[in-house]
């Protein structure tokens, strides 16, 4: 039982990138779909009193508005993702998109300061 335990306490730890890369390994090695399991255990970390609000590392840039400076926000995300034009328009266009994931809070918060910067809207999830 002691082993059951410590897999679910690993279950409850995982990242939600890591809750993303076990569901595709599940799928694609078992023919499993565990959407239904992902969310549950992603959301299963935040059981203990809101702890998982403060130990929050990582953070997704996601752009949810050009804003009236299109072009200007279309140029800033190719020179961030160092990407063609063509692929920083159809990230720009098809808002809300994620530019970045997993970035530190400093490095999120930089990225999205120099995109505001350019009139656009931006979030960090």
């Amino acid at each position: 039982m002691a082993d059951l335990k410590d897999m679910a306490e690993q279950l409850v730890n995982l990242t939600v990138k890591e809750v993303n890369e076990l569901a595709d390994i599940l799928k694609e090695e078992y023919g499993i779909e565990p959407a239904a399991a992902a969310v549950a255990v992603a959301g299963g970390g935040g059981a203990d009193g809101g702890g998982a609000a403060e130990e929050k590392t990582e953070f997704d840039v996601v752009l949810t508005s050009a804003g009236q400076a299109k072009l200007k926000v279309v140029k800033e995300v190719k020179n961030i993702l160092g990407i063609g034009l063509k692929d920083a328009k159809d990230l720009v266009d098809g808002a809300p998109s994620t530019i970045k994931e997993a970035l530190p809070k400093d490095e999120a918060e930089k990225l999205k300061a120099a995109l505001e910067d350019t009139g656009a809207s931006v979030e960090l999830k």
